[in-house]
């Protein structure tokens, strides 16, 4: 009985300790954690390793793991601690049978440390092993299993346990060993990881090979005889060989990895890249640079984008296939100029205003404004092009009398709401040349722009509303977003709709000749564009499911002849379109629209002196472009030969004809290349003329004011005044300040050099028609 007595007396005394620890530990002593710097770790969507960054103290070791493989759960509880799931942090069994052994054989042959234990030391940072750090150890075994599961205190192990060399944690051992995720390893690849950290630096790959590899074996005959693994699985993983060395870490994306780094260092992040498609378009980046390096061509980057989640699927800042010309360098993400890929930005913009029609004439001749003088690519002109045509031809001049019609600051400031954040200057900066690549921009940015317009078009063809949050730049790092639609528009659905639809009529590359033939190919939105100096060569792809952004040329900003978006960058971007899965493309967002009867010449809203019109679905806008001017009804004499009017000719003689005209500088260049253009006849002799327009200055047009040029020697040069007159062979008798100066024909240019000041300048033609220009030179 009172044997009784005190037993009970002591297990109570026993219960109360066990609850003042319990609580003590609970609540009063913090939790031990691992201060070790770990390795950055990029992912792709899967969690498949795209590549790793050493950590700054020289070890592979990947940040901690959530969950413990069953493989390697097994192995490691089987080789170093068979009852883990059972004893409270301590194996005191465990631990009298180890103090036996040892002291028989007269040095420490066997330990009796539990995995907890373990834990314990390494949280310790494995000081030197001595009765009072034993205690240590014990008691912080204690805390970590009244505070964590086992499987977290597995995890803990799993994660720092030293796998030979500078490899610490399964995860890292796993990729250096066998180049694969560790629930991806056999069972004798996983028995031989789970023997390592016994011995880490006495046995490793490369190391101790047959002592070794009997360990593995050893702990491989237990699993079996424990009938964790049958006999034809043991037979089988016996005959598995070692890895001899360590293997190099994937390298998928070499550059995301350095932005990964950058942002999330010492962490392991899960990416939206796609593996598959990372590898493929490093691939073709490579391909493609070795064909250009010829023209001393080195650097590449391209991005792919999917439009619905605003996710990066691939991301090459630049081609590894080399690293002796900058290839270090993440161009995805360096400013640079954008050559023309921001003119369908400001034509969807001037659509979204009214200011524009989608067919629409658009004034394409010499012009110049204070100075600055535009030039095609093709250093020809038009005279007038319809305003879809000047956009997938990417002709110079149309876009910057537009730009200057729409507004510099205007445009800058919708550029700023799409998110284009490298704009680092006010719009007065850049003036007009924002539109020909005087602005830069970021690969990623402007890949981004274009997939935001696709998402808008997408969302408004389902929810018919707008929101400026679609408008962001692409991550690789899929962050969770709420969708709020707050009906504010930056350009419309249908502006974006006709413009993407503009951009497919663009002439693809000659390695692209002919497909049109086949079924299967994408249709696809898409843009190139070239910077001065042909420095920078760009191409940007739209589908409704991705966009797909490349930029050619040197890091280094070395500009090569020929280097063009066209001849570079575009057989590229067709080429990663086709590794890509079939895409569709843009249902029309009719509920954007408004039908009106549309002029077939002019492109302008048709007027009843148009000869030729069609009923067609426009942008609504907030004001309407002007009915078509383009078309007059005119009176000729009866042989069609001249206009007449009612007091030179009887009224039953007279012929009405609709007449399509354009302004004289226009007609000039526009019946060149038009050959069906007529142009109006002359008046007869006997009929009062009219006040038609029959001639224009091409320069000096709008502006009054004139710089004379200087030549390389500081000599005054002289200005060259450019006349177009409707008809090409009359004579022009020019006059400077009431003096007679000469006559031109066929081509009226002449050269005028006078002194600063304001001066009055007169043309006259040969049918007395006279023209008057007053300039001011401005310099001297």
């Amino acid at each position: 009985m009172k044997i009784k007595k005190k037993l009970y007396k002591y297990l109570k005394r026993l219960f109360v300790f066990a609850c003042i620890v319990f609580i003590t530990s609970r609540l009063l002593i913090p939790n031990p954690s691992f201060e070790a710097l770990t390795s950055t770790v990029a992912l792709d969507s899967t969690g498949y390793l795209l590549g790793a960054k050493i950590a700054s103290d020289g070890q592979w070791r990947f940040p901690q793991i959530d969950t413990v493989p069953e493989k390697f759960k097994m192995c490691i509880t089987q080789f170093e601690d068979k009852y883990f799931y059972w004893h409270p942090g301590v194996n005191l069994v465990s631990i009298i049978r180890a103090l036996k052994v040892n002291l028989k054989a007269g040095r420490i042959e066997q330990g009796g440390s539990t995995l907890t234990m373990q834990v314990a030391r390494m949280l310790g940072k494995n000081q030197q092993r001595t009765i009072f750090q034993k205690l240590k150890e014990l008691l912080v075994a204690f805390h970590l299993e009244i505070n964590f599961s086992k499987d977290e205190i597995l995890a803990m192990y799993t994660s720092n346990a030293p796998f030979g060399g500078n490899v610490v944690g399964l995860e890292a051992a796993s990729w250096r060993y066998y180049g694969r995720k560790p629930n991806q390893l056999s069972w004798a690849e996983t028995a031989l990881l789970a023997v390592l950290p016994n011995a880490p630096s006495l046995l490793y790959p490369g190391k101790n090979h047959e002592d070794l590899k009997n360990k593995r074996d050893r702990l491989l005959r237990q699993l079996q005889d424990e009938g964790i693994i049958d006999m034809q699985t043991y037979e089988l993983s016996v005959l598995e060989s070692l890895p001899l060395k360590p293997l190099p870490l994937p390298k998928y994306a070499y550059h995301l990895l350095d932005r990964v780094h950058d942002n999330f260092e010492g962490k392991s992040v899960k990416t939206t890249i796609d593996r598959f498609h990372q590898e493929r378009l490093r691939q073709i980046i490579n391909r493609h640079i070795e064909k250009l390096e010829w023209n001393e061509t080195h650097n590449a980057a391209a991005i792919v984008i999917d439009v619905k989640q605003n996710k990066i699927v691939a991301y090459v800042g630049n081609a590894t296939n080399t690293f002796k010309h900058g290839n270090a360098v993440d161009v995805v993400k360096a400013n640079r100029s954008t050559g023309s890929l921001l003119k369908p930005l400001l034509y969807a913009s001037m659509l979204t205003s009214g200011e524009l029609l989608p067919k629409m004439l658009v004034a394409d001749i010499p012009t110049y404004i204070s100075g600055y003088s535009p030039k095609n690519y093709y250093l020809s002109f038009d005279g007038a092009v319809k305003a879809n045509e000047a956009l997938y031809r990417s002709l110079n001049v149309p876009f910057v009398r537009l730009l200057q019609q729409h507004g510099v600051e205007r445009f800058y400031s919708t550029l700023e709401s799409m998110k284009m954040n490298s704009l680092n200057y006010g719009s007065g900066h850049y003036g007009l040349s924002l539109i020909l690549g005087g602005a830069e921009c970021k690969l990623l940015e402007v890949s981004s722009m274009y997939a935001s317009m696709a998402r808008v078009l997408k969302k408004y063809n389902t929810t018919f509303d707008y929101s400026k949050s679609d408008y962001e730049t692409a991550d690789f790092v899929l962050a969770k977003t709420t969708e709020k639609r707050d009906g504010k528009k930056i350009v419309s659905a249908a502006s974006i709709y006709y413009t993407f639809d503009a951009l497919t009529q663009s002439n693809r590359p000659t390695s692209e000749a002919g497909w049109k033939t086949f079924t299967s190919s994408n249709k696809i939105a898409w843009k190139t564009g070239t910077s001065f100096g042909n420095k920078d060569a760009w191409a940007v792809g739209v589908t409704p499911e991705y966009v797909v952004g490349i930029w050619v040329g040197n890091a280094d900003g070395e500009g090569r002849p020929g280097l063009t978006g066209v001849t570079a960058a575009a057989p590229i971007m067709f080429e990663v379109f086709d590794m890509l899965p079939q895409t569709t493309w843009f249902q029309q967002p009719y509920e954007d629209m408004t039908e009106a009867l549309v002029c077939r010449e002019s492109g302008r809203r048709a007027s009843v002196n148009c000869e030729g019109s069609d009923t067609v679905f426009l942008p609504k806008v907030t004001k309407k472009i002007a009915n078509c001017t383009n078309h007059r009804l005119v009176h000729l004499s009866g042989d069609l030969k001249y206009q007449v009017t009612t007091d030179c000719e009887q009224p039953s003689r007279i012929v009405h004809q609709k007449w399509f005209e354009l302004p004289p500088a226009q007609e000039w260049f526009y019946k060149v290349k038009s050959p069906t253009y007529k142009t109006l006849p002359p008046y007869r002799s006997d009929c009062l003329n009219n006040t038609k327009k029959v001639m224009d200055f091409i320069y000096p047009s709008g502006s009054s004011k004139v710089y004379i040029p200087i030549d390389l020697e500081g000599n005054k040069g002289a200005v060259v005044f450019n006349l177009a007159h409707n008809n090409s062979t009359t004579k022009i008798f020019w006059h400077l300040d009431g003096e007679y100066m000469g006559y031109t024909q066929d081509f009226h240019q002449y050269e005028i050099s006078v002194n600063k000041g304001w001066h009055s300048l007169i043309v006259v033609d040969e049918a007395g028609n006279e023209l008057v220009k007053r300039f001011e030179v401005l310099n001297q």
